[in-house]
């Protein structure tokens, strides 16, 4: 009984339960198995406890003391007495009289003092079956009588066999009346529980030190909340997170649905200047300004950030969680595995391309009938085609379901997908920067027959899962992304996708959990989702559609979402605008751009920067000229922006060797140059508390008018769509296409993908494909040296000269510095 109880306590789908056992199995074990919630009948612990304290709006009353209640009245004065009325009822009873004024007192059947009880008693409740040596004269004249029993509620008791019963017959009535009564009310907070809820935050205190301490010391000293409290706080349902240790929850997209009439908030683009090996502070800006919104302007807000691939963690970039007391936390969760997405990536990309050999190897050793007979074997005495297959019967135009039926034609039609390894572009991934796996040998074992080819490992996140991971709306539509991942041609030139593998309930399968944007918070208590991470310069460098749908809901119609994407305007916001907009439908209402002086100085010509080695005092020292020589860039960044019709406010992330007259300059150029405002930050050091005056900017310009536009039509040829992002973005004179990529493009085009957006795969270091160019190059042709398409992801991404899709490691990586305390379990050397 207590199992099946404790399974509809978490059934969605039921919200009350009504125990109707025999009296034996009225146990306080049994009874307390019942969420409190869901206790119509109220007799658990909890509901008795909330009655006892007063609070009956927030507890369910046990329905036959609300019928015994419902039949007296003006008991104010009177003395009742409660006779066999023990367990949970009772308790209400005396509970509820009491309340009413009367004077209550309790017996049992066999007590020495029951006739003087009786005679002394106005009103008495009854609540077992009188024994025969208790006589009715006990009782004085006058007295009201009320009988209950436990199985008044039962639908086996007969009450019209009992004419004698009159009074039992009316209280079982009534207790059941109360107890749909209780339904009612249930059903009712149940449908209240559904809608919007207002938040219910508590932020966290922060106690910034000066000089600023490392971002792992500023994490481990704040405390985070129990995610499952922080969730409370911003109105998710306990059965729409799945947790993680302490700190971190999944979130469930059944939100949605819940909240599909609930307007959206305001959404916010975080990009940048062109990066320089100084920083600019993308994700601080970020994680400062949701610190500045929500704990200092009490308005709601989320920040919906990347996941950081383990590459750049332990090679040269480090971690990506903020930095400073602007910060997610804990940060080594963070950096770190977080809850397994990239993995089950890494799982899925490598499934697909052992899929992919193993099926050309097995087509090479096997004739058609043999190569039949595996693929749609007899299984106990059947033989069926899987629901895959039979879509795959269906593309091919053989409309039969009996695999006895084929023709010889059909079945080699159906068995062979006749793969050209020379066009495959699906690669093995790993999440660690690998350059000795840029290029591989596959197949040298004799088990593969010869068949041996030339291929590579790219890291993980530049899969083409994890780009439908971020671009995905629903469960539904990752599916159909995945199994229309283009993967090679056919000898005919014919596209073979995931879905002609039969691979694609698979994929989903191993991806079901990563859809789910995971939950944490900020130094300060604010929330934050973590969900996909697809790099910016080889792929389309934003967080998912989906943390974004789901937070746009839950800040509510005055709230702010903030996002980030990866790089300089001209990569990660170009691709947000022409990509990520496009695929969520999602209108952004204000675009912060991020600069510093120290960066703006090596954009006016400063000299170079050497990891580790001091700063050279043009950028320690003030220097107008060579600021205003870089904000060239800045300015060109917020051209791009107004492109797209959308508001920018320049965030200046200021450093302690920043002069007042550099800070003054940069944003006097950025209002000139048609930035809504420029403001300066010092949430790096102070937290949310640095921002504010940001986050007051940012308010306005949310408000203005945004005439938001896509750069270019989805109809125009692929080569023209390039050539507008180069002229128009990079500022590039023209582009010009290698043999082998006007190959790519004229295929794509007849197989029907032209109409794709475009992700250009290029420097981030640079406007130009020239890294070393810094400023704002002009004059230059582009060169295009291949054309690659994600038809699953659903765009078209051309090569701009040699670009690695496998980072390596430098001569001093960052796992130097990162090690485990054996006794506190701590990690140290992240930053």
């Amino acid at each position: 009984i207590v199992n099946e109880i404790l399974r509809l306590n978490e059934d969605p789908n039921v919200q009350g339960l009504a125990l109707d056992l025999p009296e034996s199995l009225y146990s306080s074990k049994v009874l307390n198995a019942v969420k409190p919630e869901k206790d119509v009948d109220g007799l658990s612990d909890v509901n008795l406890g909330r009655l006892v304290r007063g609070e009956a709006y927030d507890c369910l009353v046990p329905p036959t003391a609300c019928a015994v209640m419902e039949l007296l009245e003006d008991l104010g004065g009177k003395t009742v007495l409660l006779v066999g009325a023990g367990g949970a009822v009772g308790a209400a009873l005396q509970c509820m009289l009491q309340r009413e004024g009367a004077a209550t007192l309790s017996c049992r059947w066999k007590a020495p003092q029951l006739q003087t009880k009786l005679l002394h008693a106005d009103v008495v409740v009854v609540g077992s079956t009188k024994p025969d040596d208790v006589p009715g004269s006990w009782i004085k004249p006058g007295t009201t009588i009320i009988s209950y029993s436990r199985d008044l509620l039962s639908e086996k008791h007969n009450y019209g066999r009992q004419n004698n019963h009159a009074a039992e017959n009316t209280v079982g009535s009534l207790a059941i009346a109360m107890r749909m009564q209780n339904m009612v009310k249930n059903t009712e907070r149940w449908i209240q529980s559904q809608q919007y809820r207002k938040w219910d935050l508590r932020c966290l205190k922060l106690q910034p030190l000066s000089p600023v301490p490392s971002d792992i010391e500023i994490s481990r000293a704040q405390r985070p909340k129990a995610v499952d409290v922080l969730a409370k706080e911003i109105g998710l349902l306990t059965d729409e997170i799945e947790i993680y240790g302490q700190t971190k929850a999944k979130v469930r997209l059944s939100l949605l649905e819940r909240l599909k009439d609930q307007p959206d908030g305001k959404y916010v683009l975080v990009a940048g200047i062109t990066p320089t090996p100084l920083g600019e502070g993308k994700s601080t800006v970020t994680i400062g300004l949701v610190q500045a919104l929500t704990a200092h302007l009490n308005i709601n807000s989320f920040a919906c950030l990347r996941q950081p691939s383990q590459g750049p963690t332990f090679g040269v970039k480090g971690g990506a969680a903020g930095g400073g007391y602007a910060q997610v936390i804990p940060m080594e969760e963070f950096n770190l595995h977080l809850t397994g997405d990239i993995h089950a990536i890494t799982a899925a990309n490598n499934l697909l391309a052992a899929a992919i050999d193993a099926r050309i190897l097995h087509e090479n050793t096997q004739s058609d009938k043999a190569l039949y007979n595996r693929l749609v074997p007899v299984v106990n005495g059947v033989r069926g085609f899987s629901a895959i297959q039979l879509a795959r019967l269906r593309r091919l135009g053989i409309n039969k379901t009996d695999p006895g039926t084929l023709t010889e034609e059909e079945i080699s039609r159906f068995a062979r997908l006749d793969i050209d390894p020379s066009t495959i572009t699906w690669q093995r991934v790993v999440d660690t920067n690998d350059r000795f796996l840029r290029k591989i040998t596959v197949g040298q074992a004799n088990t593969e027959k010869g068949f041996v080819r030339q291929a590579q490992f790219d890291i993980a996140v530049a899969s083409e899962i994890m780009a439908i991971l971020a671009l995905a709306t629903s469960l539904q539509d990752m599916k159909e992304r995945l199994g229309k991942m283009v993967v090679a041609n056919d000898k005919k030139g014919e596209p073979i996708t995931a879905e002609d593998l039969g691979v694609t309930g698979a994929l989903a399968v191993l991806m079901k959990d990563a859809i789910k944007p995971t939950l944490m918070q900020t130094l300060e208590g604010t929330p934050v989702f973590v969900h996909a991470g697809p790099f910016a310069n080889i792929a389309h460098g934003n967080s998912s559609v989906l943390a974004d749908k789901i937070a746009l809901k839950l800040v509510g119609e005055k709230g702010f979402v903030v996002t980030e994407a990866g790089f300089g305007a001209d990569i990660g916001m170009e691709k947000f605008f022409n990509i990520k907009c496009r695929a969520s439908g999602l209108v952004p209402s204000v675009v912060v751009l991020v600069a510093t002086v120290r960066a703006l100085k090596m954009h006016g010509g400063g000299p170079n920067v050497t990891a580790g080695a001091p700063l050279k005092k043009e950028y320690t020292e003030e220097n107008l000229q060579l600021v205003a020589d870089g904000c060239c860039n800045l300015q060109k960044q917020i051209q791009i922006t107004q492109l797209f019709g959308v508001p920018v406010v320049v965030a200046l992330n200021v450093f302690k060797t920043d002069s007042p007259a550099e800070v003054d300059l940069v944003c006097k150029i950025a209002k000139q140059s048609g930035a809504f405002d420029a403001v300066p930050c010092n949430h790096w050091s102070a937290g949310g508390r640095g921002a504010v005056k940001l986050a007051q900017a940012v308010e306005k310009a949310a408000n203005q008018k945004n005439s938001f536009k896509y750069l270019y039509s989805l109809e125009l040829p692929i080569v023209e769509k390039i050539r507008i992002i180069a002229q128009k973005v990079y500022g590039a004179q023209d582009i010009e296409l290698s043999p082998a990529a006007q190959s790519q493009v004229d295929c794509y085009t007849r197989q029907g993908f032209g109409n794709l957006p475009i992700c250009m795969a290029k420097t981030h270091l640079s406007l130009s494909h020239q890294p070393e160019r810094k400023g704002v190059p002009t004059g230059f042709i582009l060169p295009i040296s291949d054309v690659r398409a994600s038809i699953g992801a659903g765009f078209i991404y051309p090569l701009v000269g040699t670009m690695s899709t496998m980072p390596g490691l430098p001569t001093r990586p960052c796992f130097y510095d990162i090690d485990l305390d054996p006794v506190t379990e701590q990690v140290k050397g992240l930053f």
